[in-house]
């Protein structure tokens, strides 16, 4: 059973480049609008009996993005694929994964739902926001990290009197990943999220004072988390210098701005989702693809993830 390969149009930088390194030819597609904005796809290479791997992060425009994968999942169990996985490095909506305040979807179950209905067999993931979504998956979910590639490209960038922090209370399990694998103390921010856009520091716990701030986080979205906790650490004495280290750089909204008027040396993000120019920021990319090329020859030929997933 060979392995097929498409991209949808998020992203499709990192498919080329995962296809190269699982050693075949990015499958070809048709991915167009029709006048009236409905969406079009169509799979132009053979599938029968193959083995498929679709990659597509669902980023902004999440909703389009979503569809597509959608749409070519269906297109090609309807082909005859043996099998279709999705490998969505980056999984928009794992945020919804509850009811704040009553009156509203569970975003992330709808999507699981989408996901079977669609036919697809597995989901590949890349550090899910909320890693408790596996709870909603009516299918297999591989929840794979990016920490290890991120502490490699991180580690020629440290100074020895830095200290790695976690900007809320909901990243300190990630934080602690980090500095266990850099060996370097930790620190916490407390935050109190005042709306989807908005965030206030209400304190830090650990030393900070003299030392060089590693922030990490899964994703930065709006930067209003990274930014607040910039200037709450600014004002704890640290050194003005800090690095950013995030699996998801989504920088939409305000996050250029908000960026740009904040003491950053460095900003280092995986490439999941397709990143923009920003020249005004000293943005570094750290690739993927070996991680996602690794995960689906091991698929294929039904070997372990062990040592690629989360484990909590």
């Amino acid at each position: 059973m060979a392995i097929v390969i498409f991209s949808g149009g998020a992203n499709e930088p990192l498919a080329v480049a995962v296809a190269a390194q699982v050693g075949v030819a990015l499958g070809r597609r048709v991915i167009a609008r029709f006048p009236d904005s409905e969406l079009h796809v169509q799979i132009e290479d053979s599938v029968r009996g193959r083995d498929v791997y679709l990659i597509q992060p669902t980023s902004p425009p999440a909703d389009a993005h979503l569809m597509e994968l959608l749409f070519l999942a269906d297109a090609c169990h309807r082909a005859g694929a043996s099998r279709v996985t999705a490998i969505v490095p980056y999984f928009g909506y794992a945020r919804q994964d509850r009811r704040a305040r009553g009156r509203e979807p569970v975003g992330a179950r709808v999507i699981s739902d989408l996901f079977a209905a669609a036919h697809i067999c597995r989901v590949v993931a890349v550090d899910l926001h909320t890693p408790e979504l596996e709870g909603f998956m009516s299918i297999p979910l591989e929840h794979l990290t990016a920490v290890p590639i991120l502490v490699g490209a991180l580690t020629p960038l440290l100074p020895e009197d830095c200290v790695i922090v976690s900007p809320d209370l909901g990243g300190v399990k990630l934080a602690q990943r980090y500095a266990t694998a850099l060996r370097k103390p930790l620190a916490i921010v407390y935050k109190e999220r005042l709306s989807g856009r908005e965030v206030e520091v209400r304190g830090i716990v650990g030393d900070v004072a003299g030392r060089v701030p590693v922030i990490v986080d899964d994703m930065v979205s709006t930067a209003g988390t990274v930014s607040a906790a910039i200037g709450a650490l600014v004002q704890a004495c640290c050194i003005p210098q800090p690095l950013v280290v995030a699996t998801h750089g989504l920088l939409v909204g305000e996050a250029v701005e908000r960026l740009s008027g904040v003491p950053v040396r460095r900003l280092v993000f995986s490439d999941t989702v397709a990143s923009a120019n920003h020249p005004s920021l000293p943005l570094e990319a750290v690739s993927i693809a070996p991680l996602l090329a690794d995960a689906i020859k091991r698929l294929h030929s039904e070997r372990s993830l062990d040592d690629l997933i989360v484990h909590h």
